[in-house]
């Protein structure tokens, strides 16, 4: 059996129809920082937050984003180390909580946004503890 090379990270992709209205949001509203855009004209971004990273690719038409969102499945999931915390900057930062917060029969407490293509993300915190 081949040995496999450890995984470092994960880094997930987002279609986007508007790049530079992505990174705003990311950055602005859900605490991303340092993008790094690439292409001519710009096509990826690629923004970290606490180590993780997130990429956002521009679809080349927006009819070819095609978010979980509208049917209540996450596109994303964010372990958060004090979701109360994360809801109240959300809201400072002007964005709207779309569920939550709940807590799971899997011990999480969760709550969801969409960005402004109807990405649904989930922040949560594990309350097993």
């Amino acid at each position: 059996m081949t040995t496999r090379t450890p995984l470092r990270t994960v880094t997930p992709l987002l279609v986007v129809a508007d790049l530079q209205r992505s990174v705003d949001f990311y950055c602005t509203k859900l605490g991303f920082v340092d993008p790094a855009i690439h292409g001519e004209p710009p096509c990826v971004a690629m923004m970290n937050r606490d180590g993780f990273d997130l990429m956002l690719s521009l679809a080349a038409e927006p009819s070819h984003v095609h978010p979980n969102g509208p049917t209540g499945t996450w596109d994303v999931y964010f372990a958060v180390a004090d979701v109360a915390a994360e809801m109240a900057a959300l809201q400072d930062a002007g964005v709207a909580i779309d569920r939550g917060p709940t807590d799971t029969f899997y011990e999480m407490r969760e709550i969801e946004v969409l960005d402004p293509d109807g990405h649904r993300l989930c922040l949560a915190q594990d309350i097993s503890a």
